[in-house]
């Protein structure tokens, strides 16, 4: 693995201990040791890049944000996907004739509807809170990058009814994000990696839910966490330990890339 020259991190179950919203010293130290070899860091999650923890110690190379739909560094914009805006529209429409309340997201914010105890707890999963949108109707004409709800999959039919451009991806039973037909964060994978100038066989991940299958199949290497769900675990090249294990420091110090 002498060859890894970037590495893509999603941020909840990976990073981040979803139960205790913190990222380990170790995985910190690893981070850091990473980018002391000369190997680039990116974020890859499916926050809102308003949304992104910073971390005080590190600077990122690169921010895969939205499920792939919008990728940049600190300075430049390396690829953007909103939704197409009838979508926007129609979606928001059919989450009202079910009863769901939604949370859409610009680049610069994100605000809702409404909200429902679905779309409360998934926005508490990563410690965030969901902001009633009073210029709603306005937000909704701007580019809108992603659409959040509380939706049970027997919903999924009902929500896209007559929507060509946006498609559901999903790491929780209980919500979703809604992204641009096509999207994924594979998609922001193959992007960035254009960027700098580097190939697939140079690029490793680390993930742990749904949204993270395709990225994982992206990249020369994909590690599943040991916390990982089960479908994630066996499209997965490898498997390190669990977040709250210390897997991703565990899995480069056995693998020689600190």
């Amino acid at each position: 693995m002498q060859n890894i020259k970037i590495i893509f991190f999603d941020v909840d179950g990976t990073l981040i201990d979803i139960h205790t919203k913190t990222m380990s010293p170790k995985t910190e130290e690893a981070l850091l040791k990473l980018q002391a070899n000369g190997i680039k860091l990116c974020i890859a999650t499916g926050r809102p890049l308003s949304k992104v923890p910073r971390f005080d110690n590190i600077q990122f190379d690169a921010y895969l944000t939205f499920n792939g739909s919008y990728c940049s560094t600190e300075t430049d914009i390396i690829y953007h996907q909103p939704i197409p805006k009838t979508d926007v529209l129609k979606i928001v429409e059919n989450a009202q004739a079910i009863n769901r309340p939604v949370s859409v997201a610009t680049i610069h914010k994100s605000g809702a509807n409404g909200r429902d105890q679905a779309l409360i707890d998934y926005y508490a999963i990563s410690e965030q809170t969901v902001d009633i949108a009073e210029d709603f109707d306005a937000m909704i004409q701007e580019d809108i990058y992603q659409i959040m709800l509380g939706l049970d999959p027997h919903q999924y039919d009902d929500l896209l009814k007559d929507v060509e451009g946006a498609q559901i991806t999903a790491w929780w039973d209980c919500a979703v994000d809604v992204i641009p037909k096509g999207g994924s964060k594979a998609v922001g994978v193959r992007e960035i990696l254009n960027y700098f100038n580097l190939t697939t066989q140079e690029s490793m991940a680390f993930g742990d839910g749904t949204n993270d299958v395709e990225m994982l199949q992206a990249v020369g290497v994909g590690v599943a966490m040991g916390n990982a769900t089960d479908n994630v675990k066996a499209i997965a090249d490898d498997v390190c330990e669990p977040v709250d294990q210390e897997g991703i420091y565990q899995y480069c110090m056995n693998h020689n890339l600190i």
